[in-house]
């Protein structure tokens, strides 16, 4: 099931955020480096709308959308707890997120994509439109989008 996370979830969905991230196998540097990028804010729950998935009393994944204008949406952040990777959790995730873009007449969904998630987006409708260099040099990530053409 999934609901509109509250503010008391954000170091629960911090949490989740990181452990997702270090489950590709990354340093332990790296993922200090990444702490802050990872960090759900208290501020974030004003600006964003952010919702987690439910599995019984567990929070299973979440995720957190920014309305950039009345054209863009930007997917901040979209995580699965480990265990529960690999089960549908995030294309639930992602298809709400759909639904709350279409709803909210947004045209374009736009995500900047870990290498290790770029597959899931792009078989999810996305395209790539550029890469950026992150903070590790010679690491990039994908710039996507999807477009929704009934709002634009």
């Amino acid at each position: 099931m999934i609901v509109k996370a509250q503010i008391q979830d954000a170091n629960l969905l911090t949490e989740i955020a990181i452990s997702s991230k270090a489950y590709w196998g990354y340093s332990k540097e790296q993922m200090e480096k990444w702490k802050n990028d990872l960090t759900v804010y208290p501020k974030m729950f004003a600006d964003c709308n952010i919702y987690k998935f439910q599995v019984n009393d567990t929070t299973a994944g979440f995720y957190v959308l920014y309305r950039a204008n009345i054209r863009t949406s930007f997917l901040d952040f979209l995580f699965v707890s480990p265990k529960f990777i690999n089960q549908g959790i995030g294309s639930k995730l992602l298809e709400h997120v759909k639904k709350s873009c279409i709803g909210g007449s947004c045209a374009v969904l736009n995500v900047l994509s870990d290498p290790n998630s770029d597959t899931f987006y792009l078989k999810h409708g996305f395209e790539i439109i550029g890469k950026r260099e992150s903070s590790i040099k010679g690491r990039f990530l994908s710039e996507m989008e999807l477009y929704f053409p009934e709002n634009m």
